[in-house]
C-alpha cells in the first residue's frame, strides 16, 4: 500500500522548491531587465453552464493494486441532476466578478504560444475566496445566494489549528446561485455521470495527455481552459491544470450506499479534486482525493462552480 501522506508531502514540498527558484531567479534578475507587467483582463460573463443528468455510480477506486486506501471502500452514490461550469473559472471571469485589479493569480502574464492570458485558470484562491465569488456572481446574476457567511462567529466544526478565519457557512437549501461542488458531484462528473462505463483513469481518457495539464507537459505553469480534449460530458479540464476546491471537509468514505452527501460534518481540512499543473499523472486520476487548509493558497489552486 503506498503511503499517501509521504507522497502528498512531496508534492507539496517540490511545489515550494519550484516556486522558489522562480522567485530567486526573478530576484538575481539585472536592473535592465524589461520588467513583467500584468495584462489588463477584461469582463467575461456569463459561465457557460453544462447540464449534468442525475444518475447512480460507483464513487472511488476498485483497483486495489493502485491509489491509495482513501479512494476505498468503492461505494454507490446516487445524485440529482446539476449544472457544471465547462471550464475552471478564468482569470478574466474573476476580474468581472469581483472588479478591476481583484485578480490574485501568479501566474499574470507569458502564456503559452497561441494561448489567451485572460483564459487561464484563476488561482491563488482559497476556498473562502471561492465562497466569496459564487455568492458574488450570485447577485451579480440576479440569482439567490447559496451560502450565508459569518465572519464574527467562528464555525465550531472546523477543527484546522492554523486557520484563523474559519468563518460559518450556512447554506440556503432553496436558493438557485452558484456553488462549489461536492466531492460527490465532481467525481460522478469526472467520470462522464451516469451510464458512463467509469473506467477511465482520467477524465474523458486513458491517455493522461490527451486531457490533462501535468508534469510531464505544462512546461510548470498553467494553460488557457479548453485546450485539451473534454470528457463525455464535455468538461473541460477536470483532470489536471488547477485543482479544483469542493464544498466538502475531507474525511473517510463510507463504505453504505449514499444520495447526494455532503461530506463529513467537520474536519480541519477542504478536499480538493483534479490535479494540477505541477502534479504527476497519478495525482490527476479522477480517483484521487486531496485536501487543504480552507485558507491556504496556492498558484495550483482554483475552482469550478455548479448550479441546481
Amino acid at each position: 500500500m503506498k503511503n499517501k501522506f509521504m507522497t502528498r508531502f512531496a508534492h507539496i514540498f517540490g511545489l515550494a522548491v519550484f516556486i522558489a527558484a522562480i522567485a530567486f531567479s526573478f530576484t538575481a534578475c539585472g536592473d535592465d531587465e524589461e520588467e513583467t507587467v500584468p495584462i489588463i483582463i477584461e469582463s467575461s460573463l456569463p459561465i457557460e453552464m453544462v447540464n449534468i443528468p442525475g444518475g447512480s455510480f460507483q464513487m472511488g477506486n476498485p483497483d486495489t493494486s493502485d491509489g491509495y486506501s482513501d479512494e476505498r471502500p468503492v461505494h454507490t452514490v446516487t445524485l440529482t441532476g446539476f449544472k457544471m461550469s465547462k471550464y475552471q473559472v478564468t482569470q478574466e471571469q474573476w476580474v468581472a466578478v469581483m472588479g478591476s485589479g481583484s485578480n490574485p493569480s501568479y501566474y499574470t502574464s507569458s502564456p503559452a504560444a497561441g494561448e489567451v492570458q485572460s483564459k487561464r485558470p484563476v488561482e491563488s484562491v482559497s476556498w473562502y475566496d471561492a465562497i466569496e465569488f459564487c455568492n458574488a456572481l450570485s447577485v451579480k446574476e440576479g440569482l439567490s445566494p447559496y451560502y450565508a457567511i459569518d465572519k464574527v462567529n467562528k464555525d465550531p466544526n472546523n477543527t484546522n489549528y492554523y486557520d484563523n478565519l474559519k468563518w460559518t457557512i450556512t447554506l440556503n437549501s432553496s436558493a438557485n446561485g452558484y456553488r462549489l461542488p461536492t466531492e460527490a458531484q465532481w467525481e460522478y462528473a469526472a467520470k462522464g455521470g451516469n451510464g458512463s462505463p467509469g473506467s477511465y483513469t482520467y477524465a474523458g481518457s486513458n491517455t493522461v495527455g490527451d486531457v490533462a495539464w501535468y508534469e510531464d507537459n505544462s512546461d510548470y505553469k498553467t494553460h488557457e481552459v479548453g485546450k485539451k480534449a473534454a470528457n463525455g460530458l464535455g468538461l473541460y479540464d477536470m483532470s489536471g491544470n488547477v485543482w479544483e476546491w469542493c464544498w466538502d471537509w475531507y474525511g473517510d468514505y463510507s463504505s453504505g450506499a449514499q444520495t447526494d452527501p455532503t461530506g463529513a460534518v467537520s474536519g480541519a481540512d477542504r478536499v480538493i479534486r483534479g490535479g494540477s499543473w505541477i502534479d504527476s499523472a497519478e495525482h490527476v486520476r479522477s480517483a484521487y482525493r486531496d485536501y487543504g487548509d480552507p485558507g491556504s493558497r496556492g498558484s495550483n489552486i482554483g475552482f469550478r462552480l455548479v448550479r441546481p
